[in-house]
């Protein structure tokens, strides 16, 4: 009876969800179906975000200089070296070697990452960071690449590949972020050699192929039981046997030195690099990932001082999600930190404080507790 009930409650949250940027085969049934892919569900949506983007890109590429969108239109990414004035930089790089402060750390594998959000706080001792993120051509790339008009989400990353025990990275292997066409951008701070973690793209790879179409069917009809978990939840993994059949060139390799931009769609099939040794890559990262069908016609995060705090913001909502037991923080706290920084000690021991949220989030994800153990108690005594 209770599942019934949740089942008739949920249905009208998962085919809306058929409407956004939602992805998991796993968590929403009717993205998931066997029979609607069978049918052409998922290829459907495909089709439909990236026209939907190409349509808002045609505008949003104007004030990007030729061969930059050229080169994006043909190949799903841009490389811009010297991206800053040497002055520039160096001050950039001062910046982020003297901050110390909070941040957030992930592992996946072997490979520790750890982002420190640039909201307006940390900004504020960072002038030189500041007008990298002024400037107007990292914001015209990221906002062609993404097909969003709106400010991405900027953090500086650590990438720390063989820094605990684990499986192998799983972003080794080369995969789609999502079905749609979305953006990711990494300014270098340090030199990326070809043994040590550099991005890797599959050149072209963002456009869809009538080949490209028919493997992303395919996989859309089994993704839901797949035993590869980020598979399950819509970032398709693939071999470089099967690129080469849906007539995509070999990946390429960007191994860069320090101040270079590059901009990629990660929609199409892309890669982190292994790593040969214990080591440490730092960038500035950016991100952004919204509903690729539509843009509102007022979007708040369009505005830079809006758009900026959006990392505290998702982070305290994660913390709150894990605190009133609706879901798993992933990004644990990491104390005073700096970006340049090789140790992880404590990261696995790592809790969620249950005062992060103050006494709003106390009281409400307390709330929130009391209903999910109302509701199972309520489960138990139906059957």
């Amino acid at each position: 009876m209770f599942k019934t009930f949740t089942w008739i409650l949920s249905c009208p949250i998962w085919a809306l969800q058929l409407f956004t940027g939602a992805k998991s085969f796993r968590d929403n049934p009717l993205i998931g179906s066997r029979a609607l892919n069978e049918r052409g569900l998922h290829v459907l949506r495909q089709a439909m975000a990236h026209r939907a983007t190409a349509w808002r890109r045609r505008r949003l590429g104007r004030g990007v200089p030729a061969p930059l969108a050229a080169a994006f239109a043909r190949d799903g990414f841009v490389v811009v070296p010297d991206f800053l004035p040497a002055e520039a930089f160096s001050q950039l790089l001062d910046d982020v070697t003297r901050y110390r402060g909070p941040a957030r750390e992930t592992i996946q594998g072997d490979t520790v990452t750890r982002r420190i959000a640039l909201d307006p706080r940390v900004l504020a001792g960072m002038p030189g960071m500041r007008r990298l993120l002024d400037r107007r051509l990292l914001g015209k790339l990221t906002r062609l690449a993404g097909g969003r008009d709106c400010e991405p989400l900027y953090y500086i990353q650590t990438i720390l590949p063989h820094a605990v025990t684990g499986d192998p990275d799983p972003q080794l292997q080369l995969h789609a972020d999502t079905f749609h066409p979305t953006v990711k951008a990494w300014f270098t701070l340090t030199d990326v050699a070809e043994d040590s973690s550099p991005f890797i793209y599959v050149p072209g790879s963002h456009i869809i192929t009538p080949a490209r179409r028919a493997w992303e069917k395919r996989m859309s009809i089994e993704a839901s039981g797949s035993e590869n978990r980020l598979t399950g939840r819509g970032s398709f993994r693939v071999d470089e046997d099967i690129i080469s059949a849906m007539g995509y060139p070999p990946p390429r390799s960007f191994p860069l030195p320090a101040n270079t931009l590059i901009v990629a769609d990660t929609g199409g099939f892309h890669a982190r690099g292994a790593a040969r040794d214990a080591g440490i890559r730092v960038e500035v990262w950016a991100y952004e990932r919204g509903n690729p069908f539509c843009a509102p016609p007022v979007d708040l995060w369009r505005i830079p001082a809006l758009g900026r705090w959006r990392v505290p913001v998702m982070w305290a909502f994660g913390d709150w999600l894990e605190e009133s037991g609706l879901g798993r923080q992933v990004w644990r706290r990491r104390g005073t930190v700096g970006a340049f920084d090789r140790d992880v000690a404590g990261h696995a021991a790592a809790k969620v404080r249950q005062d992060m949220s103050g006494w709003p989030g106390r009281v409400s994800a307390g709330l929130v507790r009391k209903g999910l153990l109302f509701l199972k108690k309520k489960k138990q005594k139906d059957f």
